[in-house]
């Protein structure tokens, strides 16, 4: 490439990058806050489905009351739908939402048996053909990680209130400490779905912390 052509190119990555900071997140905010806002919508005005499939229910949500399940289902899709619509809080109710998601899958979308990745990858699928139907949740998840990981992005009340409080991150860090809190957002929902991975990045997530703590940056 050369010099004219790799300064165009680097002209207009960084303006696609200036205005992405600003619309990129903007677009899955508002996507996601619509679904989650009718899933809540029609929790609250619907009847309680839970008891059939309170068995299905991760640990230790199993044994939590259906009702108390609806209810808190319920408002953390409303409230988390408002949240991400505002941009406020955006990265705990980003991660609470995945979180939930996870639980769904698992629950009501996951098959509920298979043998090797590639039967299970046949629940890859919107409509449940015996094989599960874990597309749709799949896609939720992927949109909402990198709001975990990059929030809501400046045009939110995240980013008004962290220049207001002068809370603004200086710099971006890829240390042993941020490996083990990406990997600990990466396990915790992968530890319903699929036990023995999840567990793996947990360990790992541990190992990465106390490595942090032994080498701090």
């Amino acid at each position: 490439m050369s010099h004219d052509a790799s300064t165009r190119w680097l002209a207009l990555t960084e303006r696609l990058e200036g205005t992405g900071r600003w619309l990129a997140p903007l677009g899955l905010r508002l996507l996601l806050a619509w679904e989650f806002w009718e899933a809540g919508m029609q929790k609250l005005r619907g009847e309680n489905w839970f008891a059939g499939i309170q068995d299905k229910f991760p640990t230790p949500l199993d044994l939590v009351p259906v009702d108390l399940s609806w209810t808190l289902a319920t408002w953390a899709e409303l409230v988390g739908a408002v949240a991400l619509l505002l941009g406020l809080g955006t990265r705990f109710f980003a991660f609470a939402l995945l979180v939930l998601t996870a639980v769904a899958t698992v629950s009501v979308h996951w098959p509920a048996d298979w043998g090797s990745l590639s039967e299970l990858w046949r629940g890859y699928a919107i409509s449940d053909k015996g094989f599960g139907n874990f597309k749709l949740p799949l896609l939720f998840a992927a949109m909402l990680l990198p709001l975990v990981f990059h929030g809501a992005g400046r045009l939110s009340l995240d980013a008004l209130l962290a220049a207001g409080s002068a809370t603004t991150p200086r710099r971006s860090l890829a240390d042993p400490l941020a490996w083990a809190l990406a990997l600990a957002v990466l396990g915790i929902p992968t530890l319903m779905l699929l036990p023995v991975a999840g567990l793996a990045l947990l360990v790992m997530s541990l190992l990465l912390l106390a490595a942090g703590r032994l080498w701090p940056a």
